[in-house]
């Protein structure tokens, strides 16, 4: 919701929110892909393989591109990727962003 024409930055606020997506999602150049969508929406975080073939992250920004990463995160991907579901956790409202850029973390 929230009153039409109102600045985005003002009405939504900033948020950061963890994830992990599970199928396959490792050796996919998921994230390069992740981090050029992310840059894209201007979003600031993370993203790192996991020893048990997921990949997890953080993203922060405001609401709106965030919840536009999340679902490009469940349902897209990267072109070779084969998502089988991604799981959000830790979101909260933050009053600025903790990271300069998105980083593909080793």
């Amino acid at each position: 919701g929230g009153v039409a024409g109102a600045a985005m930055a003002d009405g939504e606020g900033l948020v950061s929110v963890d994830y992990e997506v599970y199928g396959k999602v490792q050796g996919v150049f998921f994230r390069k892909y992740t981090q050029g969508e992310a840059k894209r929406l201007g979003l600031v975080g993370w993203v790192q393989n996991t020893s048990h073939g997921t990949v997890q992250g953080q993203i922060q920004g405001p609401t709106a591109r965030v919840q536009e990463l999340q679902e490009w995160l469940r349902k897209i991907g990267s072109p070779q990727s084969r998502i089988s579901r991604a799981e959000f956790s830790n979101e909260k409202k933050i009053k600025a962003l903790e990271h300069k850029e998105f980083q593909i973390l080793k």
